[in-house]
Order: C-alpha cells, then sequence, then structure tokens
C-alpha cells in the first residue's frame, strides 16, 4: 500500500481539526456556510510537520527556486517556522536541498526600535516565497507581497494553504504578484469534501 503524501494526509488533519460547517461572518465582511481556522492544524505538532513539508513539495513539483519564505503576521507565523525547519531537517540528509529562512511581515512599522516592517529574513534581490494560510480576498497576502518588494527581494511564488476560489481572490494576488506563480495546497472544496466523507465514515 502505497504511504500517503505529506499534503495527503495535511488534508486529512485539516479537515478533521480546521473545517466547520454553520454560519459565519468573514473577514472580508461577507457571511459564508463555512469556516476554516488553518491555525488550528498549523500549530498542531503534526499537523506543522505536515505543513512544512507539503510546501516543500509543492514548491519542488513547480521548480521554484527561492531562499526564504515569509508572510503576513500571524496566519503566516507558523507555516513561516514549519517550512523553515522542513527545509533544515531535508539538507541535514541531503546536501543539495535548499535552505529556505523565514521572514514575518507586520502588519505596521514598529514604533520603537529599529522600526522595521520585516523580520528575519531581508536581503535585497533575494527569491523569496510568499505564504498565506486561507485566501479569500488575498488582501493579506497582498500585504506581504508588497512590502517584501519594497525590501528589494524578488516573488518567486506565492502559496496558500487553501484558496477560498472566491472572484476577487485570485486575480488580485496575481496582480500584485506580477507573473510570480500562485499555488494553492488544497481548495475549499477539497477540504469540505474531506470533512463530510470523514463524518459519514465515522456515522458507518
Amino acid at each position: 500500500m502505497t504511504k500517503p503524501t505529506y499534503a495527503q494526509q495535511l488534508l486529512a488533519l485539516l479537515a478533521r481539526t480546521s473545517f466547520r460547517l454553520g454560519q459565519f461572518k468573514l473577514s472580508s465582511g461577507g457571511t459564508s456556510d463555512y469556516y476554516i481556522d488553518c491555525r488550528t492544524t498549523t500549530l498542531h505538532a503534526e499537523g506543522g510537520r505536515l505543513t512544512g513539508h507539503a510546501i516543500l513539495e509543492l514548491l519542488e513539483e513547480n521548480q521554484i527556486l527561492a531562499e526564504a519564505v515569509g508572510g503576513l503576521t500571524m496566519g503566516a507565523d507558523p507555516i513561516v517556522s514549519n517550512v523553515a525547519t522542513a527545509s533544515a531537517w531535508r539538507a541535514q540528509s541531503d546536501s543539495t536541498a535548499p535552505l529556505l529562512h523565514g521572514f514575518l511581515v507586520r502588519k505596521a512599522e514598529k514604533s520603537h526600535g529599529t522600526g522595521r516592517r520585516i523580520e528575519g529574513f531581508c536581503r535585497e534581490g533575494a527569491r523569496v516565497v510568499i505564504v498565506d494560510d486561507v485566501c479569500t480576498t488575498g488582501a493579506s497576502t497582498i500585504h506581504a507581497i508588497e512590502a517584501a518588494r519594497e525590501a528589494g527581494m524578488v516573488i518567486a511564488a506565492v502559496v496558500c494553504i487553501v484558496e477560498r476560489e472566491e472572484a476577487k481572490g485570485r486575480p488580485a494576488v496575481e496582480a500584485a504578484a506580477q507573473g510570480a506563480p500562485f499555488l494553492r495546497l488544497f481548495t475549499a472544496v477539497e477540504v469540505r469534501a474531506e470533512h463530510v466523507r470523514q463524518l459519514e465514515a465515522n456515522r458507518s
């Protein structure tokens, strides 16, 4: 029997711990009959491990080369840490595996200290991947893209764990990315289907 991929394992956990049916108000102001809180999975010990490796595999499949991964605090925080750690684990057994360092984008510049908007890795000319947990309107992703570009970094790709496939989300992110590919691990439809499958399996 073939072992499930990191992404397949992550989908099962995401559907079990992060997906809820009901009536919810979204940060975009709209309403939805479901809600996905990826942080309950990305901050889960096993979920974090799977997230890091699943995103690395997605980047490898799409031949994305980068030096760092980053995103807007706080949805991206555990994703960034887990991807960076997973890359270090891989590099221990494969000297050719790339190390991806991490950086976080503040929603506003610090009013004290260095006043930086970006914490962690920040080098002009470096190719970086912007990550986010759920893409609805794409606003938080775009904020991170703009901050990284203003710091002189080059956007190699944009990755979200779950894309809700809202009409304006992907086009807005793709416009901001200016030609860099926008990749996703799952659609909300796929997470919902897995959630329903698990419910039905538990009833039988």
